[in-house]
């Protein structure tokens, strides 16, 4: 007897099929019929959902997204967690982890999907900069900080960092990698009115401590 689910229940279960098919075989390596034959649906049903194997990874990006950002607003507002190491947990939350992450992070920069790269940094910088914003805010109350505008000031740190640090915008050694996070640090505190040195835990974001890299 056929099974009959609601769309949106059928709709994730091609996408969680489709994210751990990507993560075993690659996205180029996973076939829509490797698709069908594990969800056990017809070629139509997938059809009527999306409408190639590139709108399933559209979509499992759009997941993406919503869950770091959910991830990254429940970290915000978790006060027992101290401001300076809320701020760079927000940041780590953006890290992809787990599922068909790498197939992700490299089907969004293979050069035919430059779009939807700038829909992802839109996303970020637009999502993760009002949330950042409020923790400094916060972080000014307790005397951490002192700026007139700290979106402003957070919404140029996430647009270099979203930037500069992207592998596939700018080409760096590792040894000029560790000289852009320590003038990322340096900087960061003077835009934020922080004591100096106080920011420098900010380096394990990046990979390490002093001169650290990736």
């Amino acid at each position: 007897m056929r099974v009959v689910k609601a769309a949106e229940e059928r709709k994730n279960e091609i996408l969680d099929v489709a994210d751990e098919l990507f993560s075993q075989k690659g996205f180029d390596g996973t076939s829509t019929n490797d698709i069908l034959e594990k969800v056990e649906i017809a070629r139509g049903t997938l059809y009527y959902h999306f409408k190639s194997k590139e709108h399933i990874m559209d979509a499992l990006i759009e997941r993406y997204n919503v869950r770091l950002l959910g991830a990254a607003q429940k970290i915000a507002e978790d006060k027992s967690i101290p401001v300076v190491e809320r701020i760079i947990r927000v940041v780590m939350a953006l890290n992809l982890s787990g599922g068909s992450s790498k197939e992700i992070m490299e089907h969004i920069h293979k050069p035919q999907n430059a779009l939807l790269h700038q829909k992802i940094q839109k996303v970020i910088i637009n999502g993760i900069t009002p949330i950042l914003t409020g923790i400094i805010r916060e972080g000014t109350q307790q005397g951490l900080f002192n700026t007139p505008y700290p979106y402003e000031c957070m919404e140029m740190i996430v647009v270099y960092t979203n930037t500069v640090f992207d592998d596939d915008m700018v080409q760096m050694t590792n040894e000029e990698r560790a000289s852009r996070i320590q003038a990322f640090v340096f900087n960061a505190e003077r835009l934020l009115g922080a004591e100096s040195g106080s920011l420098m835990s900010v380096m394990q974001m990046f990979g390490g401590g002093e001169g650290g890299n990736k």
